[in-house]
Order: C-alpha cells, then sequence, then structure tokens
C-alpha cells in the first residue's frame, strides 16, 4: 500500500470538495439567513487538511495502483462524510448532535435521503440548498469527477473509476481515455440537471425549489426542502416530472452517452436491461394501483393513479421522495415496495439497491438449473444481450447477491439489538442498504427517534451499498493488506 500517494490524492479531493462550500455561504449572504459562519468555518478546515497533505506528500511521484484506488475511495468517502457534516454540526438551526450531523452528511453523499431533520420548512435557506448539493455530489461520484483532473496531478485514475463506478459492467469505458470517460459522465450529469431543473420550474416551483430537487431528482437521493416532500407542492405537472426523470436517471449512464453521441433512442431498445426495468417498474405501479383501489385507499381515481404510479417509482429507483408516505398504504403493499427497492435501477445509473442486471442474470441462471434438472446432459450457455456471460461474471453475480442478503440478515439482527423493533431494525437497513430513505415502523418519517448506536450502523449501512460491498469490505481482508 503506497500510503502517502493516497493521503496525496485525498488531500486533492479534499480541496476540490471545500470549493462546493462556497455556494452555500453566498446564499446565506443572499437570504441575510445568519447561517454563513459554520460554512466559512467548514470551508477553511476542509481547504487547510487537503493542502496540508497534499503539500507533504506533494514530492511522490509514483503511479496510484489497483488496491490504492479502493483505499482513496473507502477514505475519501468516509472523511468527506466527516467534513462535509461540519456545518451542519456547527449551525444553530438545526441543533445536531455530532452523531446527527455525520448520519444527515452520509446520507447525503450516499444519495441515501434518510433524515434526522424535522422542520425543514423554517430552516435557513443555505442549510437546505446544502443538503441537495450534497446529494446532487454524491450521486455520480465526486470521485469520477475528480479523475478527469488526474492527468494533471500526474496520477492515474482507472483504479479510482473501477472502484467508485456502480454496477458489475465496472471495465466499460465510454470513450477510450478514461479522463474524457469521466468528462463524459458529469456533461450528461449536468445536462439532465439543468433539464430537470427547467422542467420543474415549469410545473410551477420557484427557482430555489427547483434547482434543490433537480439536484436530488437526478441523483436519485430523495432529499427534499420540505417535511411533506413533493407532497408540499400537492402539483400533477411537479410529480410527473420527478416520474420522468426518476426513470431516466434509474437508466445506465452509458446508454444516455451512446443515444445522445448516436442522436437514437435505439441504444435503449436494443438494452434488454433496461427494457425490463421500465417494464418492471411500470407493472409494479400498475400492480400497486390496482391493489389501493381494491382497498379504496384514495376517494379520487385521478389521485389513486397519480399517487400510486410516483410512490412506486420512488421506491423502485431508491430515490425516496413522498406525497404522503407509502408506509400507510393498506395490507402488504409497503413491504411490497420496501422489497421492489432491493433490486434498485440499472448498473452504471444513480440509483441504489442490487441492480436489474444482476436479478436478470439471477433469474436466468435459476432458469436454467430448472431445465437442467429435466434435461441433465444438455449445453445451456447463459447469455444477456445475445451475449454469452462468462463462470466469472456469473460466479461474481452469485456472490455479490449471497452477501447482499447476508449483509442485510446480520445488520438488521445487530440494529435490533440498539433497541428497535422487528419492523423498524430491518426495514431501516433496507433502506440504508438500498440508499432508499423512508422505511417502515419508526423511520416512516424520519430518523431521529434511532439511537445513537443504531444511527453509526445505519451510516455503515448507507456507506455498504452505495459502494456495493465488496469495495468497502474489500479492506477487512487479510490478503488484501498482505499482498
Amino acid at each position: 500500500m503506497q500510503y502517502r500517494v493516497v493521503m496525496k490524492i485525498v488531500g486533492v479531493l479534499l480541496v476540490m470538495f471545500s470549493t462546493t462550500l462556497i455556494p452555500p455561504v453566498l446564499l446565506s449572504y443572499l437570504y441575510n439567513d445568519g447561517a454563513s459562519g459554520p460554512f466559512i468555518i467548514a470551508f477553511f478546515s476542509t481547504l487547510l487538511t487537503g493542502t496540508v497533505l497534499w503539500l507533504f506528500n506533494n514530492d511522490v511521484s509514483q503511479d496510484m495502483r489497483y488496491r490504492d484506488g479502493f483505499m482513496v475511495v473507502v477514505l475519501f468517502w468516509t472523511v468527506l462524510a466527516l467534513y462535509g457534516a461540519i456545518p451542519l454540526y456547527l449551525v444553530h438551526k438545526p441543533l445536531l448532535s455530532f452523531t446527527d450531523a455525520v448520519f444527515e452528511s452520509m446520507s447525503g453523499l450516499t444519495t441515501t435521503g434518510a433524515t434526522v431533520l424535522e422542520g425543514l420548512d423554517v430552516l435557513p435557506e443555505s442549510v437546505r440548498y446544502y443538503r441537495q448539493q450534497l446529494q446532487w455530489l454524491g450521486g455520480m461520484g465526486i470521485i469520477v469527477l475528480a479523475v478527469a483532473v488526474m492527468p494533471m496531478l500526474g496520477v492515474g485514475g482507472m483504479q479510482l473509476f473501477r472502484a467508485e463506478t456502480p454496477g458489475p459492467m465496472k471495465d466499460t469505458k465510454l470513450t477510450p481515455r478514461i479522463t474524457e470517460t469521466a468528462k463524459a459522465l458529469w456533461y450528461i450529469y449536468l445536462g439532465l440537471t439543468v433539464a430537470c431543473a427547467l422542467s420543474y420550474r415549469l410545473a410551477g416551483m420557484s427557482w430555489f425549489d427547483a434547482v434543490a430537487h433537480s439536484f436530488s431528482t437526478v441523483a436519485i437521493g430523495g432529499f427534499s426542502t420540505h417535511d411533506a416532500s413533493l407532497g408540499y407542492f400537492d402539483s400533477a405537472a411537479v410529480d410527473m416530472v420527478a416520474i420522468v426523470f426518476m426513470l431516466i436517471a434509474g437508466v445506465n449512464f452509458t446508454l444516455h452517452f451512446l443515444a445522445w453521441q448516436t442522436k437514437s433512442l435505439a441504444a435503449y431498445a436494443h438494452d434488454n436491461e433496461v427494457v425490463v426495468f421500465l417494464v418492471g417498474t411500470l407493472a409494479a405501479a400498475v400492480f400497486a394501483i390496482v391493489m389501493l383501489g381494491v382497498y379504496q385507499a384514495y376517494s379520487d381515481p385521478v389521485d389513486l393513479i397519480r399517487q400510486g404510479l410516483l410512490q412506486t417509482v420512488s421506491i423502485a429507483t431508491t430515490t425516496g421522495f413522498t406525497t404522503g408516505g407509502y408506509h400507510w398504504w393498506p395490507s402488504f403493499l409497503p413491504v411490497f415496495l420496501l422489497l421492489l427497492s432491493f433490486i434498485g435501477g440499472c448498473a452504471g445509473s444513480t440509483a441504489g439497491g442490487i441492480k436489474v442486471m444482476r436479478i436478470v442474470l439471477l433469474y436466468r441462471q435459476w432458469r436454467r438449473e430448472i431445465v437442467r434438472l429435466i434435461h441433465p446432459n444438455a449445453m445451456l450457455p447463459l447469455k444477456l444481450g445475445g451475449k454469452p456471460v462468462s463462470d466469472t461474471v456469473s460466479n461474481a453475480v452469485w456472490g455479490f447477491f449471497s452477501l447482499y442478503m447476508l449483509s442485510f440478515a446480520v445488520l438488521g439482527v445487530v440494529m435490533s439489538a440498539t433497541g428497535e423493533d422487528w419492523i423498524t431494525a430491518f426495514s431501516a437497513v433496507a433502506a440504508c442498504l438500498n440508499n432508499l430513505g423512508p422505511g417502515l415502523g419508526d423511520v416512516a418519517q424520519n430518523y431521529s427517534s434511532v439511537s445513537t448506536w443504531g444511527k453509526w450502523v445505519l451510516c455503515f449501512s448507507m456507506l455498504l451499498g452505495r459502494l456495493e460491498l465488496f469495495t468497502l469490505l474489500v479492506l477487512f481482508s487479510g490478503a488484501f493488506w498482505r499482498s
């Protein structure tokens, strides 16, 4: 392990992150909300730490190795959550403990959307904006943004990209150079954010709310500037904008790049994962709407369709936006939606969960094993998109799935040991591991009632889900440190 190389890169990344604290300062002065002080302190603290780490290791010239990439990603996300919590901890409104501030910061950066805050509507505008900005930065991964400038530092970026990029297709490049890949991802990300903000504005939101919600929509985060989330606006137009952009953000960004490059939508139609994702999500929404109608949950048919569609898409894409909360829906529907969040969006998207591609591969393996029971001598190659899938990939998918379920079970038991009831404990872990946000039981509205130890367990769950298990857990392996 090249520790000085790691420290140098973390220092540069912290310096970059410090610049993102400038907009909340300016916004605080603009609205005169009295919260500029904590953001200024956080800015200089982050800038100073990053500068010191960079200067003391600036003479290092070695290339970063693959193991170093994992260390940088995990270390940076952990450090970033701590430094991102500084303004939330220092600000006078709201008054947060250190644990609550880190929880809120981690939830934002991992695009989980779980919150301990109440009374969002009366918080300083700079604080409300800052939460949204954290999600936007975490959506694609601030490290991928940093990769675009790594050549200036004389450090390769492919190791970072592989460790940070979500999904099983980590080695896929959009362009021949990793720098251009990172830039392409962020151009698409920025373009979608601008389009979403303009759409929200046209739907009736103020500019402040439009920009803030575009951040959390494209990032599939779910934070809102209001306690009632999207229900505050009570607008069908706002709901439709959210639905469209949640679905877009749940699609592999590689396909967005190909569609933009070829000026054609054929890339989406020919991708099996996207078809399954869109058809499956809409089928789940239709099922939820039908069941809501059977149980007469809404008196107005239009409202029934609107609420059923919005909240199903929100939970299925692991965004976590709500209008009235899905936890009070009748019968098994709340559990159905929570289980749906385990699937999540497409690989290479900003969504959480296991990812549709893995579920498709698992389904085809299950089906193949059933056929083998009938025809034990048959040659049954596993294919995806008409191409054979290697045993290495299929074994990796099985390993990920089993570890994901094991992590959920173990963390759920640990969470229940902190004093939470079983519904609250396991739904909270599911919501944080899937980077969803709202759970069931006592965490249906917010996480303020969770114990201090419980919040740290959930912070670990958020990070574990955001980095897709292996990137984080590899650091707990003895082989990682020995090799």
